[in-house]
Parts: structure tokens; sequence; C-alpha cells
């Protein structure tokens, strides 16, 4: 039994209004996130779980996340 959301749901929570994010995230969600431990998977989900500002934040690399779980993640995504 999976944990936590949906291949849909997590894809609609991709979508986050600007192109740069959707890409990462779905890229991601598409080719990594089956294969990905447990781990990754819980990471992605407080991922898509931050507040838009914050995602670009992260993503074009103005701050580093605290939870070292997504700060990896963060790493895979931007060399991805």
């Amino acid at each position: 039994m999976e944990s936590g959301p949906s291949l849909g749901r997590l894809r609609w929570q991709c979508r986050r209004g600007m192109r740069e994010l959707d890409v990462m995230l779905e890229r991601w969600l598409a080719s990594r996130y089956e294969q990905g431990s447990e781990a990754q998977r819980r990471a992605f989900h407080r991922l898509l779980e931050a507040q838009d500002p914050q995602l670009v934040a992260w993503l074009f690399q103005r701050e580093r996340p605290a939870d070292p779980d997504v700060a990896a993640l963060v790493d895979e995504l931007l060399a991805h």
C-alpha cells in the first residue's frame, strides 16, 4: 500500500504557475519518484507543501532548506 498522495494528486501539486518550477517538479516526479526511497518521497511531499516564494528561493539557490532531506532533494532537482 502506497503512503502519501496519489501520483495524480502529486502531479496536480507540481503545477505552481511558474513554468520553471512546474518543469523541475514534474520532471522529477515522472522520472525519479517511483524509484526513489521512502525518505525521498517524504521529502518531495514536504517540498510540495512549501509556499511558492519558498520554492523559488530554494530552487533558484537563494536559500537552503533547513530540512536536510529536502535540501538533498533540492540538490537532486537542480542536478536533474
